[in-house]
Parts: C-alpha cells; structure tokens; sequence
C-alpha cells in the first residue's frame, strides 16, 4: 500500500534557462534551510532548472528559493516509502534529460560544473559519483574518514534509491538517509568535488541525527529479505565497503569506541584539530544511539 500523501504548490515565477550552461534538472530537497539554501542556490545560477522540494518550513526557505528563481515544491511525508528525493524524481516534469542531486548545504563549484558540462556532452555512462568536501564548524575535514563519494548525476529514468526500508514512518525523518542511487547501466566518477558546508548549529545536528538513528536502528534490526538494497561487498564500490564494514562493526562489542578510534586515531582525525574531535566522537555516539535503539526493538522495552 502506497503510504505517502503528498501535493506539490510549485512558485509563481520558475526560472528554467533554455540556454543554461549546464542543461540539468537540479533537485534540492528542504526543510527550513533559510540560513544554507542562498549559497547552494547562488551557485546553481547557470543551470538549466532548480526543484526546491520543501517540507513546509517556517523559516523563509520558500521565499529565498523563489527569490533566485527555483521552482517550489511542497511535499507532504506521511511515512513510507518513496521519501522526498524518489517522490521527486518519480513526480515531476523534468526539462532536461539529467538529474543532479543536492543537499541545501552543497554548493556546486565552478570547476566542477566544467566538468559536468564536458561529461554530458559525450556521456560514457549513465550515472556519475561525485566526492564531498565537508566543511564542519569552519574547518576542511581532511582527515576523519570523512571524505566519501555519492552518485548524485544520472540520467533521467536511469536511477533510482534503493529501497532498504518500506515500514518507515515520520520519526525517521522525509529525506533518503543512507540510502544509494542505484544506476541501470554503467557509471563513472568525477574528479572535481561538491563543497558540502555544515554551519548548522550542533543542536540542530544533534537532532537531525537523532532522526537518522532511528531510521539506522530499523534498518539494522530487521531480515535481510526485506529490502531492496544495495548489496555489501568488501571488494565493491566506496558505498558497498562502507556498508560491509558498518555491518559488520555493528556486531562487535564496544564498536561506537573501536570507531571512534579509527577515525581519530587510525584515519588521523586529530589533526582536524578541534572540530576533528567534535565529528568523530558525534559519529561514534550516533553508532552507540542506533545499537541503543536496536537493543529496544528487539526487546521491546519502548
């Protein structure tokens, strides 16, 4: 049963450049994201089209969007499965034949663009994974393990999220998580890397991830049969030997702390200096908060 209830209320004043430098359809998914969204927007500016899809923010998300062009979306989650990103891509009526994906905290770069606008005039593949460089609390995470690659450009009707997780519901957030796109055909990777900023307050952090581990602890708790996923392989892609070794980590004692060490210690995180420390610890106490939470499913004490 298809769980979602949803409308779309698309801006008065859409801009869609017919004669845009890179001809994309750009989604950005949102949820009172005023104090991100003018950044990543601004550097949209020479696109073909920008899908601002909002959660009915109460801050001025929506105003800033249509302020520089993008067309509004509403979307209304009422759990299940697609979420946002999926329920875009499935819904609306893209002007160009490839989609970029992202966040209101990435920005797309000039030469990353240039390389975007190369690729896509003789493509060699039908999807394209792109690396993050993250920026927390004002400092290029260079360390940490904190560097990773999504597949954020594809061809339209050529990719899809996987499905890890079909009983979800509104504590676990309206946005694909850990999910992957996964692509019909072959892919690539780019050279150039998104800027992915995070200035949001630790607060708002904390419980965005909060969300995120509740989704992490029904994912990690329930039968293997009943996804449609990605398959973890220690030999695959960056994304399936990050998975492996999260499931598998998953299962030893103390692991919040074996990855905090990884991170901080193995993978150099001290020399991020301070904000290093604040990311690895977060990551290894979100890894306590889902075991945490799986303990309470599978006991039932909630």
């Amino acid at each position: 049963m298809d769980l979602i209830e949803s409308q779309s209320e698309i801006g008065m004043s859409p801009l869609s450049h017919s004669g845009a430098t890179l001809p994309v359809s750009v989604i950005v998914p949102v949820r009172n994201e005023a104090q991100n969204l003018p950044r990543c927007l601004q550097s949209l500016a020479d696109v073909g089209e920008v899908y601002v899809i909002d959660s009915q923010s109460t801050d001025d998300t929506a105003a800033i969007a249509e302020s520089h062009g993008a067309k509004v979306v509403q979307f209304y989650y009422a759990g299940g499965w697609p979420k946002k990103r999926q329920w875009a891509m499935d819904t609306l009526p893209f002007a160009f034949d490839w989609i970029l994906l992202l966040d209101a905290d990435e920005v797309l770069t000039p030469d990353l663009m240039g390389e975007i606008s190369d690729v896509l005039r003789s493509p060699e593949a039908e999807g394209y994974s792109i690396r993050l460089q993250l920026h927390f609390l004002g400092t290029i995470l260079r360390h940490c393990d904190a560097s990773f690659r999504k597949l954020s450009l594809f061809r339209k009707g050529k990719g899809r999220f996987e499905c890890r997780l079909r009983d979800q519901d509104t504590s676990m957030a309206d946005i694909e998580i850990h999910e992957h796109v996964v692509v019909d055909g072959p892919t690539a990777e780019l050279r150039h890397s998104l800027v992915h900023h995070n200035v949001d307050s630790l607060s708002r952090y904390i419980l965005k991830h909060n969300e995120y581990s509740n989704w992490e602890a029904r994912v990690l708790s329930r039968r293997e049969d009943d996804a449609e996923e990605m398959s973890a392989d220690l030999f695959g892609s960056q994304a399936q030997r990050r998975r492996w070794l999260k499931r598998h980590l998953y299962r030893l004692p103390a692991s919040p702390v074996l990855l905090f060490l990884y991170r901080y210690i193995v993978r150099l995180g001290f020399l991020d200096g301070v904000p290093g420390l604040i990311y690895c610890s977060f990551q290894a106490v979100q890894m306590f908060h889902s075991k945490a939470k799986i303990y309470e499913l599978r006991t039932g004490r909630n």
